[in-house]
Order: C-alpha cells, then structure tokens, then sequence
C-alpha cells in the first residue's frame, strides 16, 4: 500500500458572477500580474494559504496552490475581501468546482521502468527526455508519473477519494505485473 499519498496541489474554479477591471485591480492590489498582451487574466498570489489565482473580466476565477479544502476557500475569501480595495464587492458565495488535483506518495518498493513498459498499456516512457514513466488509467481517470524509486505522482483527479482508489487500482496492477 502507498504510504501517506497526500494531496500536494488543487487547481478549482468559481465565478464571482461580477465584471472585473483588471487593470484597476492590477494597479491598486500588491503581488498581482497583468499583460493582456500575454495573457487576458491577471494573476494574484497570496502569501498565506500560499496560492496563486487567476481573475478573468468576467469574473471567473481560477484558484491553484491550495492543498485543502479549507485552504481553497480561505484563498477565494482573501481574493473577495482584496477586491473590496478596489470597491468590487462580491455578494455571493462563490460555488467552487474542483478541476484537478495531484496527490504524491511511495509505493514503498523500487520500480524497473523498462519492464514495466512492456507489461502495462497506456504508459508512455522516454528516459532520455524524463526519468519518469507516464500510466493512464480509465476508471477512476488519473495519470500516474512512476519512478524507479517507487516514488509516484497522481493527477487528473478531482478527490482524495478518487486519488485512494487510482492508487489502489495502480497498485493492484503493479502486483499483477510482478506475476507475468
């Protein structure tokens, strides 16, 4: 069994359902980045819970770096109360959606990449490129990085539920290989 797979990042979306100017935003609030010729979001970062967010005209907001639920929400508090500065006031409770999460753990056993490569489908495995190999699976939908270590990142799921049981699936694979 994985020891302590843990969730190490979470990218979640909401709608704050109000129009944002962004260029007032940028010029008023610390640690923010704007250059609508790159990019047409402005990009906040917070200190504590240490996050990053993306803030859309639309109002739509992007939220990653948060490793907890609680975090996600203290971020998305700070950015309404941030916002309140620049006399945009949010009068709604955003409903956040989580798009991704990625756990990281170890399995607790060395992997032999090469191997595994020829017994596993869906992997994808360059070790001149990264050490890394690339296993997809379908049910729960989650993508793996294995290492050679037995070190492994999890991605591609939207709970820690589904990271638990992607890991279980993987880790019943894995025992399957060892037998061929």
């Amino acid at each position: 069994m994985a020891k302590a797979i843990r969730i190490v990042n979470m990218v979640v979306s909401t709608d704050f359902k109000h129009p944002l100017n962004l260029e007032k935003i940028a010029s008023t609030l610390p640690n923010t980045e704007y250059n609508p010729e790159q990019f047409p979001g402005l990009v906040i970062r917070l200190k504590t819970p240490k996050s990053s967010a993306l803030l859309f005209t639309t109002g739509r907001v992007v939220c990653t770096g948060a490793k907890t639920m609680k975090e996600v929400k203290e971020s998305i508090h700070k950015i309404m109360k941030l916002l309140e500065r620049v006399k945009v006031k949010i009068t709604i409770e955003p409903e956040i959606h989580v798009q991704n999460m990625v756990a990281s753990g170890a399995l607790g056993f060395a992997l032999n990449l090469n191997d595994l490569v020829m017994k596993l489908r869906n992997v994808e495995y360059e070790p001149e490129q990264f050490p890394g190999l690339v296993y997809k699976i379908k049910e729960p939908k989650a993508s793996f990085l294995l290492f050679s270590n037995g070190k492994i990142v999890c991605t591609g799921v939207k709970s820690k539920k589904e990271a638990d049981e992607a890991v279980a699936k993987l880790e019943a694979t894995l025992e399957k290989a060892k037998k061929k």
